[in-house]
């Protein structure tokens, strides 16, 4: 199997400018894949993205990382409505931020660069001259994205994003002999504009291919403007949420997020897919793609943190919990104020139990547990043995939790 061949066995190849197939075989050019810093850190969609480049410089390719400082202070047009414009502030501790997380993922082999830095001297009459004039008004109306805007509005702003973009591909071109640009599907119309003025600047052939959006299983997209982002920061998204996230993939789904989001090769996946399907209850192909996608992005040691974790809570044995694991694992669990009280009265008092008798019955039958261990009606609930003073896990029955705050 070719390197190409695999990419498109992965389904990372879905739109293709020039002889994609042979510049990959071929292999040993320059690429590019970039980002917008609209938030301090990147999300499982653009995971996906970054899996694709470190794919690529596997293959021996190398690889830059741009963050659209510049570009993340216009906004790339969306579908339906106009970006909220980003303070400068803000765009520059996110591109620092990037910058680290970029940088920790690829382990420091990459190049990163940043837009600001050579779009930030460039005047608007030296771009209108010598960007603005290769790019008809007519083609860039062409273009999906701003097509689709059309009815509703776009500014001046954001219409412009293509031609930005675009001088993006070219800078680099130019500068650092970058032939190739990879991205998702959605930037399409962007691309092929960077490779348009390539084309009429300097008369070479520039090249590119889209990579499939990664949808869930109702057909959205992972990414902050549907509400479902799951961060690549474990600050933002512990890997405990991340592991919750992945082992829950749909049977639908998980093969095709282990061959975009793991460096496991066809054989192994379709190892783990046969045994998979065999015995789907015991869901092989999920655990493995959370242990590829954590040990990645976090190291061996988060992601058995984070099984442990799991397991643990499955078990109901929660007494090694420290208070940092409870803050992320019980997000949404009800939360109530630590008042020092019999645990039958704090039951009561705080509707976990809807009376005495039937505290006294769940406390009797051993169905009650604080911090993983077992009580009965006598417990007196407080801050000295809450876990690191500050929380105590209340386990009703096998899954209802509640959690006392100190």
């Amino acid at each position: 199997m070719t390197n190409y061949d695999e990419l498109k066995w992965r389904g990372l190849i879905k739109d293709e400018a020039g002889d994609v197939e042979s510049i990959i075989n071929k292999g040993g050019f320059t690429f590019y894949w970039g980002t917008d810093p609209t938030a301090d850190s990147l999300h499982i969609g653009h995971y996906s993205s970054l899996v694709t480049a470190k794919r690529l410089a596997k293959m021996g390719n190398h690889p830059i990382l741009l963050i659209g400082g510049a570009t993340g202070l216009i906004g790339d047009p969306r579908p339906t409505s106009e970006r909220e414009i980003i303070s400068k502030e803000t765009v520059l501790n996110n591109v620092d931020a990037i910058k680290k997380q970029v940088t920790n993922i690829f382990d420091g082999n990459c190049e990163i660069v940043n837009n600001y830095d050579w779009m930030k001297d460039v005047s608007l009459i030296d771009f209108l001259r010598d960007t603005g004039k290769y790019i008809n008004v007519n083609y860039m109306l062409d273009k999906d994205i701003i097509r689709r805007r059309l009815d509703t509005g776009i500014t001046f702003a954001e219409f412009t994003y293509t031609l930005m973009q675009g001088y993006d591909f070219l800078h680099l071109f130019k500068e650092k002999n970058c032939i190739m640009q990879a991205e998702g599907s959605d930037q399409w119309g962007n691309i092929t504009t960077g490779i348009d003025l390539i084309k009429k600047i300097t008369g070479k052939d520039a090249y590119a291919f889209t990579m499939p959006l990664i949808l869930d299983e109702n057909g959205k997209k992972f990414g902050k403007s549907e509400g479902n982002a799951i961060w690549l920061d474990k600050n933002k998204t512990s890997s405990y949420e991340l592991y919750q996230f992945l082992i829950n993939a749909s049977d639908t789904k998980v093969e095709e997020y282990l061959k975009v989001y793991t460096f496991l090769t066809p054989e192994e996946i379709m190892d783990i897919m046969k045994k998979h399907n065999e015995k789907p209850e015991l869901h092989l192909a999920q655990k493995t793609l959370a242990k590829e996608i954590i040990t990645d992005l976090h190291g061996e040691e988060e992601y058995n943190h984070a099984l442990s974790i799991s397991e643990a809570l499955f078990s109901g044995n929660v007494s090694t919990f420290t208070s940092s694991d409870i803050e992320s694992v019980f997000k949404g669990v009800p939360m109530f104020n630590g008042i020092e009280s019999n645990i039958v009265d704090y039951l009561v008092d705080n509707k976990i139990c809807s009376s005495k008798r039937e505290a006294r019955e769940f406390l009797n039958n051993g169905a009650i547990s604080v911090n993983g261990e077992k009580v009965d009606v006598n417990y007196n609930l407080s801050k000295d043995n809450a876990i690191d003073s500050k929380y105590s896990i209340i386990r009703r029955g096998k899954k209802k939790y509640f959690i006392v705050r100190w």
